[in-house]
């Protein structure tokens, strides 16, 4: 036979002792605590308790009564409202197909949650709960869910965000968000604002002619491997001591040492993979505190550079096997690691990643990703891991880094 059960929910202005004269009050009765749930608004409480009466209590609806009784005589000592349900259930649904679906705005309107939450019902799903986890850069929230298809979701909360302006992210619910990740960054346009070729060929004078190549590639007519022979091609002669002059012009993009330096702190693998060059990327690397890195190798001889390629080309399935072989190597399993990136290079290392996010992305990246970002700050990635933007102050905190104040709210 069931206990049976009262649900009671306290809310008005929080103060510190509220949750400690509940509880006194229900110490004076024979039930056992089912469930708990407890949330504070800018002062205002919402405090929830499921408890039920031990099954050796004889009279259970005459304990059941006393208690109703007893518990809204402690509200209104309170001053807070209550409510009493006696035969609610633990909520055995939210325990299966839970969801998070994280929110990003620059800003945030109301017609964005809306739609959202339209298409979260539309599925069957239901949202447990809504929280804030970043007020600047951007707004992120994360819905909390569950009762919905995962992928079925996911399509249609893509489809969904793109009108209204936001960016998406919609996961499975679990223990892969918490433990060590792999995260693999590519380098050009994502975690630089620069594309490293064109700053050398601009060095060497032949900023046009490696740009036409590049056109080339992007409309199809050239394959990765092939452009980037003939653009290196065209730095033939140019002195290696030029490449301290393209290292110092590199532009980090914004939040990406935040990215970086929150990610090292959890005790996250963190790599690089790049179509650009070693020779270029490493001192940036050591900088950040990269674990490892991927990236082609310019020729060199007698200073100069020889205008070739040395080893295996870095290209759109050499991301993904550095991916896999950055996993099999800190021993991460796949469904574990993070890929970010911006163009068609990087899609079958979205593809493979556990997580793939888009970053400023390219069409083709962004039908690949998993979640696609327009916002400029690469550290909006933490929020997807639910990583809030409390986290990573208090840890730059601890750590003495210094972070600036929030920016003023305009209309």
């Amino acid at each position: 036979m069931k206990s049976q059960t009262l649900l009671l929910t306290l809310s008005g202005t929080d103060r510190p002792g509220v949750t400690k004269t509940l509880f006194a009050a229900l110490a004076g009765h024979p039930v056992t605590v089912q469930d708990v749930e407890q949330l504070v608004v800018r002062g205002h409480l919402v405090l929830s308790a499921l408890v039920a009466v031990d099954a050796d209590s004889g009279a259970a609806d005459e304990v059941i009564s006393q208690l109703r009784q007893d518990i809204r005589r402690t509200a209104a000592a309170l001053d807070m409202d209550v409510t009493t349900v006696p035969g609610a259930m633990e909520d055995a649904d939210r325990r299966r197909g839970r969801v998070h679906v994280t929110i990003l705005g620059a800003p945030l309107r109301p017609s964005a949650v809306s739609r959202i939450a339209e298409e979260i019902a539309n599925r069957g799903g239901n949202i447990d709960r809504i929280r804030r986890i970043a007020s600047y850069p951007v707004t992120a929230v994360v819905f909390e869910g569950s009762g919905a298809e995962l992928v079925d979701l996911r399509r249609a909360l893509v489809a969904a965000a793109a009108e209204v302006g936001v960016d998406i992210a919609v996961q499975e619910a679990g223990l892969d968000r918490r433990g060590q990740h792999l995260v693999v960054i590519d380098v050009d346009s994502t975690l630089i604002q620069n594309e490293v070729i064109d700053l050398i060929a601009e060095q060497a004078g032949v900023g046009d002619q490696v740009a036409a190549i590049t056109e080339q590639a992007m409309a199809g007519n050239l394959d990765f491997a092939t452009a980037l022979r003939a653009r290196v091609g065209l730095l033939k002669g140019l002195p290696v001591g030029v490449l301290d002059q393209v290292r110092a012009s590199l532009q980090l993009t914004p939040g990406a040492r935040t990215l970086c330096r929150t990610l090292n702190t959890l005790g996250y693998r963190v790599c690089l993979v790049s179509g650009g060059f070693a020779e270029v990327i490493m001192p940036l690397a050591d900088e950040l505190g990269i674990d490892d890195v991927r990236a082609n190798h310019l020729g060199v001889r007698d200073g100069l550079l020889t205008g070739e390629v040395v080893g295996v080309i870095v290209d759109r399935q050499g991301k993904q096997a550095a991916l896999e072989e950055f996993a099999e190597k800190y021993e991460i399993p796949m469904r574990r690691t993070i890929a970010i990136g911006d163009g068609a290079n990087d899609v079958a290392m979205l593809e493979a990643a556990g997580l793939g996010v888009s970053f400023n992305g390219k069409a083709a990246a962004r039908a690949a990703a998993d979640a696609a970002l327009s916002v400029p700050y690469l550290d909006s990635v933490l929020y997807l891991l639910g990583i809030t933007r409390e986290d990573i102050e208090g840890a730059d905190a601890r750590a003495g880094v210094v972070t600036p104040a929030p920016p003023l709210i305009r209309d």
